[in-house]
């Protein structure tokens, strides 16, 4: 296959020695790689409108300096045996100062590699088993979405999204969170981060405050840091947020109420209520992220608090990552109506819209009862691994783990009992030696205030939880100092 390479002659006056010079540069920063075909001198004079001696001449250079070689009747080709020949670059010193970098982005780190690379023994959070995604059911949505003839005409959708996707999710919440929204309230993102970025624009000018749960998930409070807003982070115990600590000035709160990040703790009915009365108080919007509680095990659901909520406080946002893949990238808020107008700007000019085609298909998805019946297979096998888990934490753990009582979601934490947050971090760091991905606290919420351990069962095969927990447990045993072993383990 001949590869279009682009040469600029523009102001030059050696042709032929300027297509050479290009050409051979390309090739030594792996532009053009080995085996690749160049264009053939007649095509290359075309294009460059020059006469194709000029280009000829170009041509024998890089082959007799063995940058190129030709085969009679195929054309010329990069040569193979660069990789032994090719001369070290070098590196110029510039006197012209690189651009200014804002200072905030110096504060905000990316995840380590091992992060996306997983282990075998995968606990992360945040991952769904692959696995059990239904390709076959998806494929045929795709296909149809593909073929219809609305998509083949279609262009550009509004910035709010696919109206029969936002059509869907409503009923869909309606039914499964007794989420209060029209279509029009449902705007289509990519992904939980998109919606707070949106809704973030909307509300917060540089200097303003918003709240944010600590321990808590850290993406948000790295983008509403770049956004230029001061982040509070308040405390969070088993009740989940402790709303008497709020800052007056916030102007927003993001809180995790049904599944807290990372706790796993949910926020009992008497601090959801309390939220709302202060947000109403202080002319504060509250931003739920309901991100995994489709997954519940156990105990009765308490209302979200964008149901709860009578004067358009509440911002709901869900996401379609942790029930399907998070390769999709869909997502999704509801806004109440004083915000509508304002978010659908707010996506128009950062994103316009999301990828049509998965809009399209994930709608039929929903309305064929595709993604219900999806939910109920997926909840079982994740309702057994969330039971095996915690029940070899309990038995295999009982003096180094207190577990933080979850029945929601895809992960569960644990406090380490006699254990610094060094001692923690460097246990996961030799359990990832021996094929165990864990996540701490600190390093899931960015401060290291607790030592205790966050393990998903989302990726993670039933069958390879009690393995993982026994290579862990090696870990403990050979790392952390023991606290003498106490018969009453109540609180």
């Amino acid at each position: 296959m001949t590869m279009a390479f682009h040469i600029s002659l523009v102001g030059r006056s050696d042709l032929s020695g300027e297509i050479y010079r290009q050409i051979r540069q390309a090739i030594l920063d792996g532009r053009l790689r080995p085996g690749e075909r160049l264009s053939s001198t007649r095509e290359l004079a075309a294009a460059l409108m020059v006469a194709r001696s000029t280009v000829t001449v170009a041509y024998e250079s890089l082959l007799a300096e063995g940058f190129a070689t030709s085969h009679t009747g195929a054309g010329t080709f990069v040569s193979h045996q660069l990789e032994a020949k090719r001369p070290a670059s070098k590196t110029r010193r510039s006197t012209v100062r690189a651009p200014q970098v804002r200072g905030v982005w110096e504060t905000i780190t990316l995840p380590p590699p091992a992060f996306f690379h997983g282990a075998p023994f995968d606990f992360r959070t945040g991952f769904t088993d692959a696995s059990l995604f239904p390709h076959r059911a998806w494929r045929r949505v795709v296909a149809r979405a593909l073929r219809s003839r609305e998509m083949a005409a279609s262009g550009y959708e509004p910035p709010a999204g696919n109206w029969e996707l936002r059509a869907a999710i409503s009923r869909h919440i309606g039914i499964s969170r007794s989420v209060s929204g029209s279509p029009d309230d449902v705007i289509v993102t990519n992904g939980t981060q998109q919606a707070l970025d949106i809704i973030a624009r909307v509300l917060l000018e540089p200097g303003d405050v918003i709240a944010v749960e600590d321990p808590g998930y850290r993406p948000p409070r790295y983008l509403f840091k770049a956004l230029g807003a001061r982040v509070i982070g308040v405390p969070v115990d088993s009740e989940g947020l402790v709303v008497e600590a709020l800052p007056a000035e916030a102007k927003a709160v993001y809180v995790t109420p049904s599944h807290q990040y990372p706790l796993g703790v949910a926020m009992s009915l008497s601090r959801r209520r309390a939220l709302l009365a202060w947000a109403e108080r202080h002319n504060a919007v509250v931003i739920e992220d309901d991100y995994d509680s489709e997954f519940r095990f156990g105990g009765r659901p308490l209302e979200p608090l964008q149901t709860l909520d009578s004067t358009g406080r509440v911002v709901y946002v869900g996401t379609f990552s942790k029930t399907l893949l998070p390769t999709l990238r869909l997502g999704f808020m509801v806004v109440p109506p004083s915000l509508r107008e304002a978010a659908h700007k707010a996506k128009h000019v950062t994103d316009w819209h999301t990828a049509t085609i998965a809009q399209s298909a994930l709608a039929r998805f929903i309305d064929e009862g595709a993604f219900a019946r999806h939910i109920r297979k997926v909840s079982r096998t994740y309702s057994e691994r969330h039971e095996v888990l915690t029940a070899a934490i309990k038995r295999n753990f009982v003096d180094d783990l207190d577990l933080v009582p979850s029945s929601t979601g895809l992960h569960v934490a644990a406090y380490a009992r006699g254990a610094s947050v060094d001692h923690i971090d460097a246990i996961a760091s030799r359990a990832f030696d021996l094929g165990v991905a864990i996540q701490t606290i600190s390093r899931v919420d960015g401060t290291p205030q607790a030592a205790a351990i966050v393990l998903g069962y989302g990726a993670i095969e039933t069958a390879r939880i009690g393995e993982g927990l026994r290579r862990l447990r090696r870990c403990f045993d050979e790392g952390v100092p023991r606290l003498p072993k106490r018969r009453d383990r109540r609180r």
